[in-house]
């Protein structure tokens, strides 16, 4: 499992870029409309990986995806909102980027643990 954190202000793509190397043996790889690039289709589908992620709205060749597949993103949202319920991370009293992404991996692994 690769974990990043980014700026506030950075662009998907560079999240993408950084952990595309590390991306393991994985059918399918589900993402919103942020996600939708040209490199980043063609480097996942150079990998094998099916991307299931819609077209940009202002996109001018339409490109097709799994809707039923895509509905399975709920529960990425899903589990930020329940890493959003500790006031910690919410509110973001951490100032340094160490100490704030050692809250959110603290917050996941307690996530983790408890829905088993």
């Amino acid at each position: 499992m690769h974990l990043l954190l980014t700026a506030g202000h950075t662009s998907d793509y560079t999240g993408a870029r950084c952990l595309l190397p590390h991306l393991s043996n994985a059918k399918h790889l589900i993402a919103d409309r942020g996600y939708d690039a040209n490199w980043l289709i063609t480097a996942l589908k150079q990998r094998g990986v099916k991307p299931c992620i819609p077209p940009r709205k202002n996109r001018k060749t339409r490109r097709g995806y799994n809707k039923t597949l895509y509905k399975q993103r709920h529960n990425i949202e899903i589990m930020f909102g329940r890493i959003k319920d500790w006031r910690r991370i919410a509110m973001r009293y951490d100032r340094c980027a160490h100490t704030f992404f050692s809250a959110i991996c603290l917050a996941a692994t307690v996530i983790f643990y408890l829905k088993e």
